[in-house]
């Protein structure tokens, strides 16, 4: 009796192995992938599986070996693993179809009544699960429900048979088989749902070969030229191991890296009506048979930038159908990073721009400033002392002739040092005795803006020196700090600096008297990341930067 119920249980397998074969194929075909991946499915795909399962159900039927009135059959196992994998539209229909079938066509059967009444209860009971159970214990929940459904079965057959004793005998010869076989379901369910995790697997590699695209690309987007497009394309031809790999503006193609790269320079006469096709719909190419020189296979997938078309990524390979659909569709995501890659650089160089045209700004207005309080020093030596006078028209003018004859943006500060003296001098002439200014100079050549010295030291005469009874010192270092840091400072002795100028000058809020002061705040802090640090002193006030080791 033994070797007769494992030979129904291997007979039992081999019927559940049939059916997992059939779904095998059925997964590895593209239609079936996306119905079985979908999870909005359309009515039309879910009629097509319940209807695959029902016909599994049916089949199992007529497959089912004859044991004195009872099949031995796999149809709770087609039930419960199409309820299970696809809820209420695949599982009733299969329950209700299979077992009013199994039914009629034995109505007077022994077994007829328990396999109409189980098929129906496995199809509710899988698609009660199906919403219920966490997917990645799903398998263990269809084994459970299967092994129920065959035990009920085995109970309404004892139950409900006009003969007991026949009922016992066909329950003794064909539960186990029936009940052992159904691990059959686990195995199903594990089958589709890898198909879920197999498209993750390569989905996530994919995504992170993109992101390693992008990250070793982003320095190069952000130079923006013909060779550093160059060496994006080298990169990415080297990551999806393309024979050639192009970018293009919508017009031109900017760059071209691999298979006979010479020789495409040489024959190139525009860009080809392909990629213009791809510039005009927005929509990307695949051509897995093409002829185009030595290549067969060619994707070219369309950048954006504000939701239009601004160029092309292009790539090709020499032998046919090596555009899968998963390098169709990390290029397609590449292609977004890079889209929003070459945003992100264009904002960054408008950014630089702005900072480039505001510093210029800042600047500009420190020349009349300057110029004025200059003109306003030597007009009131003119009558008192003539010759002085003419010294300092002199300094004025090389100075001026100095900073206009400079096109840098940035100068050694030691020849900005040079224009700070030319002030200094005027100055000293204007206040006499009363004015001593000393430099502290290490031989360090950092680059600075012209004007951000001579500002802060007019500050500190004007507004420390000027306002005292006696004599003060104003006090100028260029220090190289242990860190090979520069130090920039500027300290006085004079009435010190108004706390509520400090705390408005750190606020974007300054007194128009102290322009200078704020122009150079902001420049500093344009080109350093920091602005100006002020502190009161007992007397005077300090005013002092530091420019980094990598400034410097």
């Amino acid at each position: 009796m033994y070797s007769e119920q494992l030979l129904m249980l291997l007979a039992v397998l081999e019927r559940a192995a049939l059916m997992l074969m059939a779904l095998f194929f059925l997964t590895r075909t593209s239609h079936f992938q996306r119905i079985f991946q979908n999870q909005d499915r359309h009515p039309l795909e879910l009629a097509v599986i319940s209807l695959m399962f029902v016909l599994f159900a049916v089949f199992s039927t007529y497959t089912g070996i004859d044991v004195e009135g009872s099949l031995v059959n796999v149809r709770i196992i087609a039930i419960v693993a199409g309820g299970l994998l696809f809820g209420p539209a695949v599982g009733i229909p299969a329950g209700l179809v299979s077992g009013v079938h199994r039914y009629l066509i034995d109505i007077d059967g022994p077994t007829s009544i328990p396999c109409l009444i189980t098929s129906v209860i496995a199809g509710l009971l899988s698609t009660w699960l199906y919403f219920r159970c966490r997917r990645e214990r799903l398998w263990i929940w269809g084994i459970a429900c299967g092994m129920l459904c065959e035990m009920l079965t085995m109970s309404l057959i004892v139950l409900l048979a006009d003969n007991r004793q026949l009922g016992w005998e066909i329950v003794e010869a064909i539960a186990f088989p029936m009940i052992i076989g159904t691990i059959s379901i686990g195995l199903i369910v594990q089958l589709v749902q890898s198909l879920d995790n197999e498209n993750d697997r390569i989905a996530g590699q994919q995504a992170k070969l993109a992101l390693d695209i992008a990250n070793k690309t982003l320095p190069y987007f952000r130079e923006n030229s013909r060779s550093a497009l160059s060496s994006v394309c080298n990169i990415i031809r080297e990551q999806i191991q393309a024979d050639a790999v192009a970018f293009t503006d919508t017009d031109n193609v900017l760059a071209y890296v691999g298979h006979a790269e010479a020789d495409y320079w040489q024959h190139y006469r525009g860009m080809s009506s392909v990629t213009r096709k791809v510039v005009e719909t927005g929509e990307f190419i695949i051509s897995n048979r093409i002829d185009y020189a030595d290549f067969h296979s060619l994707l070219i997938i369309p950048l954006h930038e504000n939701n239009k078309v601004i160029g092309t990524l292009k790539i090709y390979y020499i032998h046919q159908n090596r555009i899968t659909d998963s390098l169709k569709e990390m290029a397609i995501g590449l292609s977004h990073v890079i889209s929003t890659q070459i945003g992100v650089s264009r904002i960054d160089n408008l950014r630089q721009m702005a900072a480039k045209a505001e510093f210029s700004a800042l600047q500009n207005k420190i020349n009349p400033h300057f110029l004025f309080n200059s003109l306003n020093a030597i007009s009131s030596l003119i009558r008192l002392r003539p010759d002085e006078a003419r010294q300092l028209i002199s300094n004025l003018a090389d100075f001026l002739r100095y900073n206009l004859k400079r096109n840098e943006e940035l100068i050694d500060i030691q020849e900005e040092l040079t224009q700070v003296r030319d002030y200094v001098a005027i100055e000293k002439a204007r206040f006499g005795h009363k004015l001593t200014v000393n430099f502290d100079i290490d031989d360090v050549h950092p680059k600075v803006p012209a004007l951000l010295l001579q500002p802060l030291v007019e500050n500190a005469i004007l507004h420390g020196i000027q306002p005292l009874k006696g004599p003060g010192e104003v006090n100028i270092a260029v220090k190289q700090q242990a860190d090979g840091a520069i130090h920039i400072s500027v300290t006085d002795t004079g009435t010190g600096i108004d706390s509520q100028v400090i705390d408005s000058l750190y606020n974007d809020q300054v007194p128009s008297d102290h322009i200078g002061l704020m122009n150079v705040h902001e420049r500093v802090k344009l080109l350093y990341g920091h602005g100006l640090l002020i502190e009161r002193l007992e007397p005077g006030t300090r005013v002092s930067f530091t420019i980094a080791q990598d400034k410097a």
